[in-house]
């Protein structure tokens, strides 16, 4: 069928693929729901959205985006009450941090307008593949990309903004080990690290590699200048607590404003608990490592919520981490995930109510 809907065009699915998925045994990002969008820049103005059957596209092989890497993209999660409510977790934040993501690599901002019918007409679509449950979700993946043809070194003219959605539980179940990188940086001062670049990730995977074949699941990155400090946990922002004290690094050019960072953030603070933001030194923690005032490790994102760390390697020795009662990262965890689940209450105004029939 295909009928326009808050100026889109939409073309539904003749059938759901919903029965040929596993939930009790999901793959991240293997399987994706029926329905996606894209919208065409061209002559200097976004096109009307396109909702469609989720499905290969045809793209030029001299496209900008396989020379030059004009990609970009967001990590969002969608959620289902135990009264069958859909709900978006702090949307506007995504809006706003993929339209800064853009601009730094020469993208035109998307409409605010486009992006939120877009979004609710394809969670009113897909309302079955978001199911209800501990550690459910759907995993929401906007995106852009330059489709220009020419391989000459300059920003496209033309461009895709997509949006698919996959079922997803949690991205990390069992705690991770980590590696402190002291040679390989994720990203420098005046560089794309704080926009959601698709080469930032592209760029980390060697080094990941590396610290996978030493039997790390992740690096922490240190600065790019001197290695002296602690930046980001492999696609997560990360988080130490020395004590009572939870510390994270500031935001800055080489490290992304994390959504889910800033929520933890403001949970602890709401919690009583002390938080610091600063530079956070490698020797820092591994003298609190050595003299047992280190108490947990852990990263945030929107794919793994919270990641506990259950030990690290710097220079050659590995550090465990002791397991301790009352840990923050299982209960700031909890409470972000009731308030994403619509179970508890939201003081913060963070939830998004979707409009569904």
């Amino acid at each position: 069928m295909n009928t326009p809907k808050k100026g889109l065009d939409i073309t539904t699915a003749k059938s759901s693929r919903l029965d040929q998925v596993d939930f009790n045994n999901l793959v991240f990002g293997k399987y994706y729901a029926d329905h996606m969008m894209i919208c065409d820049y061209k002559d200097g103005a976004w096109q009307t959205p396109k909702i469609m059957p989720y499905g290969p596209m045809e793209i030029e092989p001299s496209s900008k985006v396989f020379h030059y890497g004009q990609a970009v993209f967001e990590g969002m999660k969608a959620f289902k009450d135990d009264e069958d409510k859909v709900w978006l977790f702090r949307p506007e934040e995504n809006f706003e941090r993929i339209n800064i993501s853009s601009k730094r690599m020469a993208i035109p901002e998307f409409p605010k307008d486009y992006f939120f019918n877009s979004l609710e007409t394809l969670l009113d679509l897909d309302q079955e593949w978001v199911k209800k449950g501990e550690g459910n979700s759907l995993y929401i993946r906007p995106f852009a990309i330059g489709t220009e043809y020419g391989v000459s070194a300059s920003p496209s003219n033309e461009y895709k903004f997509i949006i698919i959605c996959c079922p997803a539980k949690a991205y990390y179940s069992t705690p991770v080990k980590v590696l402190i990188s002291d040679h390989y940086s994720r990203s420098a001062d005046g560089g794309v690290g704080f926009a959601k670049a698709a080469g930032n990730y592209g760029a980390s995977f060697y080094p990941t590699n590396l610290a996978k074949e030493k039997g790390y699941q992740q690096v922490i990155w240190t600065d790019a200048s001197t290695h002296e400090y602690l930046e980001e946990a492999g696609t997560m922002n990360v988080f130490f607590r020395i004590g009572d004290k939870l510390i994270t690094a500031p935001t800055s050019d080489r490290i992304l404003d994390g959504i889910t960072r800033k929520s933890i953030i403001d949970l602890a603070k709401h919690e009583g608990i002390d938080v610091e933001v600063r530079k956070i030194k490698v020797s820092e923690i591994v003298e609190a490592a050595k003299n047992g005032t280190l108490k947990e490790i852990f990263g945030t994102g929107t794919a793994a919520t919270i990641a506990q760390i259950s030990g690290f390697e710097q220079d050659g020795t590995f550090y465990d981490l002791p397991e301790v009662e009352n840990a923050y990262n299982v209960k700031l965890k909890k409470m972000l995930q009731d308030i994403q689940a619509n179970k508890a209450e939201d003081p913060f105004n963070w939830r998004y109510a979707v409009k569904t029939n």
